[in-house]
């Protein structure tokens, strides 16, 4: 990464320019050459060919324009008026012109909700694939995550809408949730949570009844994202349909109806949340609210769990992309602190400690970016047909979501502590980053449900670490340039890893279910970094990716004794190379990691 954008001699600076610089102003595209490495092995090369300027364009948006107004909108909360002045219950959420001028660069210019379903988006003539499709959300979060939840949920309701929903809802409502134009545009969410919790789902309160021949909604709503949003997908049970998962259904619920007039529910308060101010979530209270049924339901049992957790695995693939653009933001922001921060003569990034530092941040930055190309790319094979990439994506995507968001937490805490007393202060952009990274931790799953998921569903009950397996061994066995000595531990700790995982899923014990998550995400990253790495540095590229395997291996599969100095050879000459602009030539990262 080239800071020279940042970077002014110690003789021509002023008093202010003393203080540490930051990555406002540069463009986020150009500045990623992992990105721009990984593009040319996930994206086919007309269609890597086609997005680069779209992506460039994005990029530049994110560290200028899209960079201000998401600090405004942050500092700007929504307000709710819930009645209009004559008293009526005309409930309606002002947003301030920031947070209108982002919907119109995430929505209207760059149509991230709506270029996965339907052709055309940005000249590309068929749907936009997920591996080019998540660059967008990587690019757009590194400056603004609070926005990127209604687009992800606009974007995942025309999915479940589109799949599942009433041909006469998709008629009157999926043209305008897929539309850029902000005059026509309607944008969706999906409630879901009740005040007996989120994931405890078993015991929804929310019922749907069946007057003059329209299912009609009642009850109360707890947490509810993009809360004004003009298409809402409710989670309820019609009446008297089975206690427990088996009874819920999905329903379409408009704001407004046909005739313009307000659907009936209101939204009865905001949340005052830690982080993502920019975005209204507020409780609803349905009220006899009109809603369109997905599929044939009633007091029967019902499909709506089922196919809202289709929604469900898309976001988790979705939080495990923004965690990944945050975390890029993060490791940017450490950098150029560390480049442009001088102690006792020189920058710090010289010194040793804060080295070390900054490759604790780097190594998870760059997993989680294998991981999200690597989930994108198995989900378009999945999509396309492929019942072995089906099976990989049931493990893949909570695997993603759970340690990523967790990730997400230590790498925004650690980008703070390297820009120092100025990082606490809300001017600069760390002390957001740090706020709005705990959301990734609740949304769609706490890491312990994401961690339940994996060991008693994910293995126990479809092999899939058997599928994942498989999978990364056949990956190693086909990179013939990694050494036989590592390509052969990273196997050894693949089966490692899958004993362990299968051993906490069959004998239900879950304490360690989170242990058995991390081992698994990280011999995937690990495998995923390697053959990256060998794959870019035989076509004559940067292998650097190799040498992030292996302290992948170092720090979180290998043993180690914290009374014990060891020895920090590999990782010195490592970061010697990492915390570099220089490309690492394959035959350098082989006699390194085999060292």
């Amino acid at each position: 990464m080239n800071f020279e954008a940042v970077l002014k001699k110690r003789e021509d600076r002023q008093l202010e320019d003393w203080v540490a610089g930051d990555c406002h102003g540069l463009n986020f595209f150009e500045i990623d050459d992992s990105l721009q490495d990984l593009l040319t092995l996930y994206l086919s090369e007309d269609l890597r060919e086609h997005m680069t300027p779209v992506y460039q364009r994005l990029g530049a948006v994110a560290g200028n324009e899209l960079d201000d107004l998401a600090r405004m909108s942050d500092r700007h909360a929504p307000v709710l008026h819930p009645r209009d002045a004559r008293g009526r219950n005309r409930d309606w959420i002002e947003f301030h012109p920031s947070y209108r001028e982002m919907e119109k660069i995430g929505y209207g210019e760059f149509g991230i909700h709506a270029m996965s379903h339907k052709p055309g988006v940005h000249g590309w003539p068929e749907k936009i694939p997920p591996m080019a499709k998540y660059i967008f959300q990587y690019l757009f979060t590194q400056s603004e995550f609070g926005l990127m939840c209604p687009i992800s949920v606009t974007d995942t309701s025309a999915m479940l809408l589109e799949r599942y929903g009433p041909a006469e809802a998709k008629d009157k409502y999926l043209p305008r949730m897929l539309s850029q134009n902000m005059d026509d545009i309607f944008m969706g969410a999906q409630f879901m949570t009740e005040k007996i919790g989120g994931s405890e789902v078993a015991n929804f309160a929310v019922t749907a009844r069946q007057e003059n021949g329209e299912w009609r909604i009642y009850g109360d709503k707890w947490f509810c994202s993009c809360a004004d949003a003009d298409v809402c997908l409710v989670l309820a049970r019609p009446e008297g349909a089975p206690e427990g998962n088996a009874g819920l259904a999905i329903f379409a619920v408009p704001r407004e109806l046909d005739d313009g007039s307000r659907n009936d529910y209101r939204i009865v308060r905001l949340k005052d949340k830690m982080g993502t101010k920019s975005m209204a979530s507020g409780e609803i209270v349905f009220e006899g609210a009109v809603g369109y049924a997905f599929g044939d339901v009633g007091a029967k049992a019902n499909p709506g769990l089922k196919q809202m957790m289709d929604q469900v695995s898309m976001s988790r693939l979705s939080h495990g992309v923004r965690a990944a653009g945050m975390m890029r933001r993060c490791l940017n922001e450490a950098l150029v602190a560390a480049r442009t921060r001088d102690v006792f003569g020189e920058a710090i990034v010289h010194k040793p400690l804060l080295r070390r530092q900054l490759l604790k941040l780097m190594v998870p930055t760059e997993q989680v970016l294998s991981m999200v190309m690597h989930v994108a790319n198995v989900l378009h094979r999945a999509d396309n047909g492929d019942e072995g990439a089906k099976r990989l994506n049931r493990i893949l995507t909570p695997l993603v979501k759970f340690r990523a968001c967790r990730d997400n937490i230590t790498v925004a805490t650690g980008s703070l502590e390297v820009r120092g007393g100025n990082g606490f202060i809300e001017d600069w952009v760390n002390s957001r980053l740090v706020r709005d990274a705990h959301t990734g931790l609740l949304w769609e799953g706490t890491s312990n449900i994401n961690a339940l998921d994996i060991t008693s569903r994910a293995i126990a009950r479809t092999d899939a670490h058997e599928d994942l397996a498989a999978d990364l061994k056949q990956r190693i066995e086909d990179t013939d340039s990694l050494p036989g000595q590592f390509a052969g531990e990273l196997v050894g700790l693949i089966d490692r890893a899958k004993s362990f995982a299968e051993e906490i899923a069959t004998t239900g014990n879950e304490t360690l279910a989170r242990q058995a998550s991390d081992a698994l995400y990280h011999v995937t990253t690990a495998s995923l970094l390697a053959t990256e790495g060998a794959a870019l540095g035989q076509a004559g590229g940067d292998a650097r990716r190799m040498l992030l395997s292996r302290l992948v291996i170092d720090t979180r599969l290998r043993p180690h004794d914290p009374l014990n100095v060891g020895d920090s050879t590999f990782e010195i000459e490592a970061g010697n190379y990492l915390l570099g602009d220089t490309k690492v030539p394959l035959d350098v990262a082989t006699d390194l990691v085999g060292s």
